[in-house]
């Protein structure tokens, strides 16, 4: 399927999960915990608060060259939203991509998902663990911290109080 037919689909509008497509247009449906959603509202939320005039964006669609990928969160100048606009997916990555990892998640399922948004134009991948411990890589590694945002933490905690 094209990504505009999966989008227009009345059987998948309200579809309690994730869905991406892979090369072939094969839906892939990706189930997600509320812990899950946590980290995710908290990274975005910390773009948002310290992304000065640029922008965050939470389950990005990102036109990669295995199918559409969906970045939990996204970051990217207002340059990037303008140049990208109403494209749905982006046929370019933003530039700080951002992925919670799931405990169902594979190393190697979540390196290929990096190279690819790299291969679409990613600065850096981030991967938010179950524990919320992160990590951040360019197209050379993975980096000490982010080279984009230094001061991002190293570990974020979900507060239920």
């Amino acid at each position: 399927m094209e990504w505009h037919e999966v989008v227009e689909h009345p059987s998948l509008k309200e579809l309690p999960f994730k869905i991406e497509t892979n090369g072939e247009g094969y839906i892939m449906m990706v189930a997600a915990k509320n812990r899950h959603r946590l980290f995710q509202a908290r990274i975005n939320a910390w773009f948002e608060h310290h992304g000065e005039e640029n922008r965050a964006m939470p389950e990005c669609n990102v036109q990669t060259s295995d199918g559409v990928k969906i970045a939990d969160v996204a970051w990217g100048s207002i340059e990037f939203f303008k140049r990208n606009g109403d494209n749905d997916p982006y046929q370019e990555s933003p530039p700080i991509v951002v992925e919670v990892i799931s405990p169902s998640n594979s190393e190697k399922a979540m390196k290929g998902k990096m190279s690819l948004y790299f291969e679409a134009g990613a600065k850096e991948v981030w991967f938010c663990d179950d524990e919320g411990n992160m990590r951040f890589f360019n197209p050379q590694g993975e980096l000490e911290r982010s080279e984009m945002f230094g001061e991002f933490p190293g570990h974020i905690e979900i507060d239920f109080g």
